[in-house]
């Protein structure tokens, strides 16, 4: 059986941090990023504005256009 060593370089961000310390800086940094776009998320990732914006259309009958169908069907079929 032979091993052999891994041939990817790690950039310096990721010798320079252990493994929490980046994953806390990435949510910092998704947050942050979020936020100057006007979006909240929670931790899940989820955009609770977006959602019930697009159930009230959907329950007002607003969601689905005509449009919409039109987009929808050129990319499937294309």
């Amino acid at each position: 059986m032979y091993h052999y060593a891994s041939t990817c370089q790690k950039d310096p961000a990721s010798r320079s941090h252990s493994r929490g310390e980046d994953r806390l800086s990435q949510k910092v940094i998704r947050k942050d990023l979020n936020e100057r776009r006007g979006r909240l998320t929670t931790e899940d990732g989820i955009r609770h504005d977006l959602v019930a914006r697009v159930r009230r259309e959907i329950a007002a009958g607003t969601y689905d256009t005509p449009e919409k169908l039109a987009i929808a069907l050129e990319r499937m079929f294309s």
